[in-house]
């Protein structure tokens, strides 16, 4: 039997986000993840982009046809996920909550945007790259 792949689109030059996506692990039961850099070019892009989803502001869990944005795939990945580690057991415990995860979510962007800046990294700009593609 075939197995669900599940999709996580986040942007990998972004160390936090890297270390996160690379740490973060889901029940075998559930499928496969398949983690996807945002600066690539590719199919589920395109899929965020027409969505009107700014990457720039959230990661994107991809399961089956639905799209969780930002909080609501922090909160996804925390039901979905395994529970072995510390990282993993820590990572359910305080995304469980949906209420919990829009509250914690906009921090750790805040964040994310600082050290990016800090670094000097680049915005991915899918919606202002798709509008500049209209003219």
């Amino acid at each position: 039997m075939l197995r669900e792949e599940i999709l996580l689109v986040y942007d990998r030059e972004c160390p936090a986000c890297n270390a996160y996506c690379q740490i973060v692990r889901i029940k075998q039961c559930v499928g496969d993840l398949r983690i996807v850099d945002a600066r690539e070019n590719s199919e589920v892009m395109n899929e965020i982009t027409a969505q009107g989803l700014d990457i720039d502001q959230g990661m994107v869990l991809k399961m089956g046809e639905q799209l969780y944005y930002g909080a609501d795939a922090i909160h996804m990945l925390a039901l979905i996920g395994s529970r072995s580690g510390i990282f993993n057991r820590f990572n359910h415990w305080m995304f469980k909550s949906k209420t919990i995860s829009k509250i914690i979510y906009p921090l750790l962007k805040l964040c994310r945007n600082l050290l990016l800046k800090i670094l000097r990294k680049t915005k991915i700009n899918n919606l202002k790259n798709k509008a500049n593609e209209k003219f």
